[in-house]
């Protein structure tokens, strides 16, 4: 009777768990951890440095657990489809992950994912997802999904985190034209 008690409230703890969105540590108003990484765009290789994408305008950092699963195809495909919305307002993309990190190149340039519209990140150990506090609990060395809006001063603007992929797009869209206003 009591081991079927605790079975059923380390069920309801995982279960809630899973449901429940992941909180990023990192406030708004908090300055940005600066990095870079070695990123790529339509399957071509290059440095991604977060200073200098700030010098053009807001960037989304956007925090994914692994290229080529299931949700996180869905969130490259839906900033994909709106990213011509964010290059209007100025504004960069990139997509981190420190998963399934030597898939990234061919993720970045499938239609059905990023498209070659944007380009994502290696985060190899996870050190930069350690630093927005993007780790998922879960699974260890994997990012959570979690995105940052960064103003060009550097500061955070906006944190969206939830494990379902559907309303990062919106979320992040939202805070870039409220820089505008």
């Amino acid at each position: 009777m009591k081991s079927s008690m605790k079975f059923a409230a380390l069920a309801l703890v995982v279960t809630a768990t899973l449901a429940s969105p992941a909180f990023a540590a990192l406030k708004e108003g908090t300055q940005a951890p600066d990095f870079s990484a070695p990123a790529y765009l339509a399957g071509k290789p290059f440095t991604f440095k977060l200073a200098d994408a700030l010098k053009q305008g807001p960037v989304v950092v956007y925090f994914f657990p692994a290229a080529h699963t299931a949700g996180c195809n869905v969130e490259a495909h839906l900033f994909s489809e709106a990213i011509d919305k964010f290059k209007a307002q100025h504004a960069t993309v990139i997509g981190v992950t420190a998963g399934n990190i030597t898939e990234l190149a061919d993720f970045s340039k499938e239609t059905e994912h990023c498209g070659g519209k944007f380009p994502v990140a290696a985060d190899d150990g996870a050190k930069i997802a350690k630093e927005y506090d993007a780790m998922l609990l879960l699974r260890p060395g994997w990012s959570n999904r979690t995105s940052y809006v960064i103003a060009p001063s550097g500061k955070i603007t906006h944190v969206y985190s939830d494990l379902s992929p559907k309303k990062h797009v919106a979320e992040t869209l939202n805070a870039v034209k409220a820089l505008e206003k």
